[in-house]
């Protein structure tokens, strides 16, 4: 990590100070972040975390009896079908 040091005006350095209060995090942390939002750079996701928060997002939808069938619904192509269809009978 390197060190710096920067220009504020009194409203920047005010609301740093309001958000560092508010989120816990230091000063500093709160410009690495808005440095990395700025310029793209985002920390690795978690993948699992990333799953776990997404599980189970759609099992309470009334308005989709099955997965299949959604899926089926919004993939009108049968072509995959049509090669297949002698061999997986059930399709």
């Amino acid at each position: 990590m390197k060190r710096t040091q920067i220009y504020l005006n009194d409203e920047q350095y005010n609301n740093l100070i309001i958000e560092s209060k508010k989120t816990n995090k230091t000063i500093s942390e709160l410009i690495r972040e808005s440095v990395n939002y700025k310029f793209g750079i985002t920390k690795k996701i978690d993948f699992n975390k990333a799953v776990d928060t997404i599980a189970g997002l759609w099992e309470n939808r009334n308005d989709i009896k099955s997965s299949k069938n959604y899926i089926d619904n919004i993939r009108k192509d049968k072509r995959i079908y049509n090669i297949y269809k002698n061999k997986y009978k059930d399709v």
